[in-house]
């Protein structure tokens, strides 16, 4: 069977893989593969996890293949600093694997997560037990597929799957990972969704029955026509994705899409495939050829398992970001060396004396020795401290720059933004005055002053009536309040001495 492991770890027997999103973990042993209902420390069992795509940062970087491979990693890391644009006064988890070209340049995929990231998902795990010997980034799980051969690597594969809090695409080339990305329709958001597109809460076990049963293709018509629309939504994300990947990467055509989610197979997802990307596609669900009790098992545990297997055969190639390795031999601990050099040192001093001219004569080697080694380590760090000071010296400069053109930027769209409201918004008081005075035609109410203090027009009215003023006023108002700010009479009054009244009208503008 293609699963046998035949690593020369002897110590390690089974294999254990763990979704500490879901907390749901298997384990590998006497060639079957099942559910592990509790973990415990046990040296024997190697333990992988896996980090969501979203948890991740990744990118490509180029650098020079002048560069010797003792100094790769380092150089590596000052360009995710550089190019992603990582915080200088935080520490990250970094790794990297190189891409296979003959250009001139080296070019490598990064792997970034966030020490806090990693700590909230396994220290709870590490408690248990003690270690993670691999934690994988999800996108490179599809990687086993081409190393057991279950895919050929001549052509060009789009992974879509769905788990319970992410989703993301990704997407393989010539048995090479190219490119991934997360999309915002992970199981609990398609959930979500639908429940904002009925506009109730419905009950969740029901849907996920349903989504998992049924599918697409479900004969009840409300979730039929709901679950349509979602992923229609999901189809046109997912085609935005490949047209990118496309362009960046010279990519001519996808060969073959998977689809799959941590619940099963969702039926009637192929014609979506056919109808928004015009690709044919195919469950993400393989035969793997492994005893298992269940009726399905999320297809990451397995691709954990193939993962495990290939690193026990050759760790170089793969993507690790734990930071909880298990502890090393006796022999290569610090304590353990420490234990065999006083046993040693204790049966020297009831040997003869030449036996301790002979230990100082070793002990003299390695302290002339590690004399030599440190001096090359305090080369490396003066050397790397000064890249890392003139970088930051530019950084420096860089950011003054910005300032500048910012402080100019904004200096420049507040003198646009008042010339616009001086050219679009200025209202023109001649319109509201001209209407104003047709309606005192209107009326039969005459002008006898006019006169104007800003937004203030202020006017003297005569009128053989009273009522046709109130009128007047009452007609203004109801016509242009969005354009006054207040209007006003304070009093009318009749004159005795030729039967007219009088009125001085305040209309005060917007």
């Amino acid at each position: 069977m293609f699963l046998k492991n035949n690593s020369s770890q002897s110590t390690v027997k089974n294999v254990v893989t763990l979704n500490t999103y879901a907390d749901k973990s298997y384990i590998f042993k006497d060639d079957a593969f099942k559910p592990l209902k509790k973990l415990t420390y046990n040296t024997s069992n190697f333990v992988t996890s896996y980090l969501n795509n979203k948890d991740i940062i990744t990118a490509t970087v180029n650098i020079s293949r002048s560069i010797p491979e003792e100094d790769i990693a380092d150089i590596i890391e000052i360009k995710a600093y550089e190019e992603i644009g990582l915080d200088q006064a935080n520490s990250y988890m970094i790794s990297f694997m190189e891409i296979e070209s003959e250009a001139e340049e080296r070019t490598y995929h990064i792997f970034v997560a966030e020490p806090e990231v990693l700590d909230s998902l396994y220290l709870p795990i590490k408690q248990e037990t003690k270690y993670l010997d691999l934690i994988v980034p999800a996108p490179l799980l599809y990687k086993s597929l081409y190393i057991k051969e279950i895919l050929q690597d001549n052509n060009s594969h789009c992974f879509v799957y769905f788990t319970q809090n992410d989703a993301f695409v990704t997407i393989y080339r010539n048995g090479q990972y190219l490119y991934s990305k997360s999309i915002e329709f992970s199981l609990d958001q398609i959930y979500d969704k639908y429940c904002e597109t009925v506009g109730e809460k419905v009950d969740e076990k029901e849907f996920y029955t349903i989504l998992e049963s049924e599918g697409l293709k479900t004969t009840n018509n409300d979730y039929q026509q709901n679950f349509m629309k979602i992923f229609a939504e999901v189809f046109i994300t997912i085609n935005d994705i490949i047209i990118y990947a496309k362009r960046a990467f010279n990519l001519d055509t996808i060969d073959q899409m998977f689809v799959g989610s941590e619940r099963g197979p969702i039926i009637g997802l192929d014609d979506y495939s056919q109808n928004y990307l015009g690709l044919h596609s195919t469950d993400f669900n393989f035969n793997y050829n492994v005893t298992n009790e269940e009726w399905y098992t999320d297809q990451l545990q397995y691709l954990m398992l193939l993962s495990s297997l290939e690193y026990l055969e050759d760790e170089s190639s793969f993507v690790n970001l734990t930071m909880y390795p298990r502890a090393p031999s006796f022999v290569n601990r610090a304590s353990g060396q420490f234990i065999i050099s006083t046993f040693a040192a204790i049966s020297l001093s009831l040997g003869y004396p030449l036996i301790y001219l002979v230990g100082s004569y070793v002990n003299d080697a390695k302290i002339y020795a590690l004399t030599i080694e440190n001096n090359k380590l305090e080369t490396e760090s003066t050397k790397y401290k000064k890249i890392l000071g003139e970088k930051k010296n530019i950084i420096k400069g860089l950011d003054t720059k910005i300032k500048k053109l910012s402080d100019l930027y904004q200096g420049k769209t507040k003198t646009l933004t008042s010339i616009y409201d001086t050219k679009v918004n200025y209202r023109l008081k001649s319109g509201t005055f001209h209407a104003i005075a047709d309606e005192l035609s209107k009326f039969e109410v005459q002008v006898d002053n006019i006169r104007t203090e800003g937004d203030i027009l202020w006017v003297s009215l005569l009128s053989t009536d009273d009522r046709k003023m109130t009128e007047l006023i009452k007609y203004i108002s109801e016509t242009h309040f969005d354009e006054l700010k207040g209007i006003d009479i304070e009093r009318i009054e009749k004159d005795p001495a030729n039967n007219y009244y009088k009125g001085l009208l305040k209309v005060e503008l917007r």
